[in-house]
């Protein structure tokens, strides 16, 4: 410093100019341009005194006329080697550092700035030391990595670089040819210590490097993905190009338009015409062939055919609804009424009805299906039906997710695709037969669908959108109810169909079965007719049921066995079907009243049951055999049952002398109490009755009538109490031919509800007590 102070003779007060974004170092040569009349002067008076003059930066670059607080205290005292004065007004000087200088105090700031400064001594490093040594060779081989990277540090700097073996000064060197901010620049000048100076450097030099390092993993990725987003643009042009040449551009431009229509002329709202346009957008993106564009293909096909906006107009005409039932059914008057009240209360309140879902429970055959279409044809709506017998999967209802290919709507919207109007008579048939696993419970997805309050909004997992159901008429059917859900059965109001006995099958046949079956079998009535005691054999000896197929199945057998015969041209006269013409064409009876096949026993009780399938007679034997007194059950029966059997023998067993059965009966003998057809499950309380007559027919040997069929419940003291199903036991001894029905006398009420036709020819005997079946099924008892 000191041959500095004698070759320049840099003297304590120097011309002071503010640099805005730049910072001079020791020894750097650097161009600059003068454009402030304050900086403008500070030259001139540079250049008329000794050329010298400190250079020191701004705190902030934004401030046109800095004051002392603004600027560095540490700068530089530099040369100005030479001045051009350019046309715009400005100068332009080049400068030579000279020396790190600290400002003490500024003496003055007009018309330029000058300064007193004390020149800052920079300590001497021994050249041959090894921490110098490898702290140089460190930074230069940074210095040649970083020019490797790109960093833009010429050739001859470089060599330059590699000649200087001060730290101090390389330090300086590197600093003022690295683009570095005025912060680290500033920093880099205030640090005395040439040791520190440079590892301050070798740590810029280091984060440059990773920064480039960095920049050049994402221009490479960049570049990558542009040559992937380049070569895809290509291959898409090119298949856009095979494309048109085999028309295939055309086909799916044509079906996205068709798409863009839909919205359109449909009136789709506004969530789904939302994702409709996104996968639209979509498909467009994609190539025509590809999976995932089949499945949305696919998707756009299912939701642009719904019929969003689309619902028929109701037909609600009392008069008209009426005929319509009546020419579709026989009898059901109660059903026909409730039906009949189900429209006027829709047509008086309009779409504003939120009340219970019809729900028809009965036997199979029994007319429940049809009973919809012609509610469907009373409204002058479409019909659609789904069966839900053994669906277990929650996913048929709500729909599968668009995850994979083969993904579909739910039956429910499937149902809604098929009808075409979004107010359809919607029939869900066998909802008794509804299962649950693992993959969810049906019954509950449905309790969105029937609800009022929620199905406006049903969303369908497949659409992913919701539809409104609300217009939609909902009516279910079920054989039994007790394997509905208790939820799912509050939203519905019930209405039982009981079974057809004799006559009302008779009727039924004649006005649509054998018509219908006449029109399908390509006969007409004057090849065949069917007499009324035929058709009462073939409903007696053919069939036991409660409905009606297997009557209209014997039906048609019959119609084709004549079909055959006029189809061959044998044919010569019109088939009359008479009693014995019954056995011509269908054989030997299948079954045959078994009441009229033997005689009165003792310990054989006639029995009433009701089962899902209608109502049925029950034999129920007893029979002592050697033992001590145990009872033993046979015929597949239930716990309830079962205890129906033990209730029986203890009250036998309390009113003995009543029925004058000895005592030793019970001692010395077992009761085997059987119900013939073991193969088939049988439970319920309605044979407590029948046991009890049985048991104490066995034990005295006094025969039952075989006349005479019973139900009841009883208890220990030897209360009859009431059951269930009367209507169907009812029609059930009325087939079977039994004239004579005890039953609890507190269902006298249930016999209102049964047609007085069914009623006609039969002798009720309603009882209180077991005593009373007792004097009645007993002879002479």
């Amino acid at each position: 410093m000191s041959e500095k102070e004698e070759k320049f003779k840099i003297p304590d007060l120097l011309p002071l100019l503010p640099l805005k974004d730049t910072v001079i170092f020791p020894g750097a040569m650097v161009p600059l341009f003068i454009g402030r009349q304050k900086s403008m002067r500070a030259v001139d008076d540079a250049l008329a005194s000794n050329r010298m003059i400190l250079l020191s930066s701004q705190k902030s670059p934004e401030i046109e006329d800095p004051k002392p607080e603004d600027i560095f205290s540490v700068g530089t005292v530099s040369i100005i080697l030479r001045m051009v004065k350019l046309s715009e007004g400005q100068v332009r000087i080049l400068i030579q550092g000279i020396s790190r200088a600290k400002i003490d105090m500024v003496t003055k700031t007009d018309p330029h700035l000058q300064a007193k400064i004390t020149l800052i001594n920079e300590e001497e490093v021994p050249k041959d030391s090894i921490e110098v040594q490898a702290l140089i060779r460190t930074v230069l081989e940074n210095l040649e990595k970083l020019v490797s990277m790109g960093k833009p540090f010429s050739e001859e700097l470089k060599a330059m670089a590699q000649n200087i073996e001060q730290p101090g000064r390389l330090a300086d060197f590197i600093s003022s040819n690295l683009d570095l901010k005025v912060p680290e620049s500033q920093e880099i000048l205030e640090l005395i210590d040439p040791i520190k100076r440079l590892k301050r450097v070798n740590e810029l030099l280091t984060h440059e490097i990773m920064l480039l390092s960095v920049q050049q993993e994402i221009l490479s990725e960049a570049q990558q993905e542009m040559d992937k987003s380049h070569r895809e643009y290509i291959l898409r042009q090119q298949l856009k190009a095979i494309q048109k040449e085999l028309g295939e551009s055309e086909e799916l431009k044509g079906e996205i338009e068709g798409y863009k229509k839909a919205i359109e002329e449909k009136k789709i709202p506004e969530e789904a015409k939302t994702e409709i346009e996104k996968q639209i957008s979509r498909l467009e993106k994609m190539a025509p062939d590809s999976p995932e564009a089949n499945v949305i293909r696919t998707y756009l096909d299912t939701i642009t055919s719904l019929p969003w906006a689309i619902v028929t107009k109701d037909r609600l005409n009392l008069k008209r609804a009426r005929k319509i039932l009546d020419e579709d059914h026989y009898d059901l008057e109660k059903v026909k009424e409730r039906i009949l009240e189900f429209l006027a209360v829709r047509k008086l309140k309009g779409s504003k009805i939120k009340g219970p879902i019809l729900c028809f429970v009965g036997p199979p055959g029994v007319g429940k299906t049809s009973l919809g279409r012609s509610i469907a044809r009373c409204l002058g709506r479409k019909f659609v039906r789904i069966s839900l017998g053994g669906v277990r999967d929650e996913a048929e209802i709500r729909g599968h997710r668009r995850t994979y290919i083969g993904a579909m709507p739910g039956r429910i919207i499937t149902g809604i695709l098929q009808a075409g109007s979004s107010n359809p008579v919607f029939m869900l048939d066998e909802i008794d037969k509804i299962g649950a696993d693992f993959r969810g419970d049906p019954s509950a997805a449905l309790l969105e669908v029937l609800d009022p309050e929620q199905n406006f909004s049903f969303r369908d997992h497949y659409l992913g959108v919701s539809y409104d159901l609300s217009k939609v008429l909902f009516i279910a059917t079920a054989n039994i109810l007790d394997t509905i859900h208790p939820a799912f059965l509050d939203r519905m109001e019930v209405i039982h169909l009981s079974g057809y006995i004799t006559e009302e099958k008779v009727q039924i046949a004649y006005k649509y079965l054998i018509p219908k079956q006449l029109k399908e079998n390509g006969i007409s009535q004057k090849h065949l007719y069917f007499t009324e005691k035929g058709l009462k054999k073939i409903i007696s000896q053919y069939t036991r049921e409660v409905g009606l197929r297997n009557l209209e199945r014997e039906i048609g057998s019959i119609c084709r066995k004549v079909a055959v015969e006029v189809a061959a041209g044998k044919w010569q006269e019109r088939k009359t079907i008479t009693e014995k013409a019954v056995e011509k064409y269908l054989g030997p009876p299948k079954y045959l009243p078994e009441i009229l096949l033997k005689k009165d026993e003792v310990g054989i009780a006639t029995g009433l049951a009701w089962t899902p399938f209608g109502g049925d007679i029950l034999f129920i034997e007893a029979i002592l055999t050697p033992g001590n007194g145990k009872i033993q059950l046979t015929g597949h029966l239930g716990e309830v049952m079962k205890e129906s059997a033990l209730a029986a023998l203890s009250y036998t067993k309390a009113k003995a002398k009543n029925f004058s059965i000895p005592l030793k009966n019970f001692k010395d003998k077992d009761i085997h109490i059987h119900v013939p057809e073991g193969a088939i499950p049988k439970d319920g309380p309605s044979a407590g009755v029948t046991m009890a007559c049985a048991m104490i027919s066995a034990l005295s040997g006094i025969p039952i009538r075989r006349d005479v069929a019973m139900t009841g419940e009883i208890t220990l003291r030897g209360e009859v109490l009431p059951v269930g199903g009367i209507k169907e036991k009812v029609i059930a001894a009325r087939t079977a031919m039994i004239k004579d029905i005890i039953l609890p006398s507190m269902n006298k009420k249930d016999l209102s509800e049964i047609p007085k036709n069914l009623l006609k020819g039969l002798n009720f005997h309603f009882i209180e007590r077991v005593e009373e079946a007792v004097k009645i099924a007993l002879k002479n008892a």
